[in-house]
């Protein structure tokens, strides 16, 4: 916090009067963080400058209503959550699948806090970097890449039943120290688009 407003409450306060200096603030303060957090949600830069333009204009319509012992960071951090969720049925129907991972998001982001979730992620990271060499290449290909079993074994020259082995054995480290939160995580880590904005590369050996 600048000198001006020396903490939250100073921030929030003056936000409630809708004094011009306090959002201007808050946009300066956070805007970056806040795009790369969307960005992890929706792998796309233009969308995700758009989430969070939109939580920051909520924001100053409905400063009145925010409460005074607010958590004005987590608040603005659960509010990118929530505008992606709304962006992406906006964009389509929501299947099966993409429910149950929008609801994940949701459960762990409550869970955890914005804070506690970039760890984790982190934590995923190192856990990958340490798998044994073929199967972090086989892991990679299948969750990063999105490739079938049949095409990774085509790839590396092995069988398919190799493939699954190492994608097994990756989960079962893996799991070792996520637990059942993992496949969550993995979907986070791995900035799996929602909206089908990524498309998958052909691989030239």
């Amino acid at each position: 916090m600048s000198a001006i407003f020396l903490n939250e409450v100073s921030l929030l306060k003056a936000l409630k009067k809708g004094e011009s200096l306090a959002y201007s603030f808050l946009v300066d303060t956070y805007h970056h963080k806040f795009c790369v957090y969307a960005y992890s949600l929706t792998n796309n830069h233009t969308l995700s400058e758009d989430i969070v333009q939109n939580v920051f204009i909520k924001i100053w319509t409905m400063r009145h209503e925010l409460k005074d012992d607010l958590n004005l960071k987590n608040y603005l951090y659960k509010s990118v959550h929530n505008e992606f969720i709304n962006q992406f049925r906006k964009q389509k129907k929501v299947l099966p699948l993409e429910k149950k991972h929008i609801e994940a998001l949701s459960f762990i982001f409550d869970e955890e806090g914005e804070e506690e979730l970039e760890q984790l992620i982190n934590l995923v990271k190192i856990e990958i970097d340490n798998l044994p060499t073929k199967c972090k290449q086989t892991f990679s290909l299948s969750k990063h890449d999105g490739l079938t079993n049949v095409e990774i074994a085509d790839y590396l020259n092995i069988s398919t039943k190799s493939v699954e082995g190492h994608i097994t054995k990756a989960f079962s480290l893996l799991r070792r120290t996520l637990g059942n939160k993992l496949n969550h995580i993995l979907f986070l880590f791995f900035n799996v688009s929602l909206f089908g904005l990524r498309k998958k590369e052909p691989i030239i050996k």
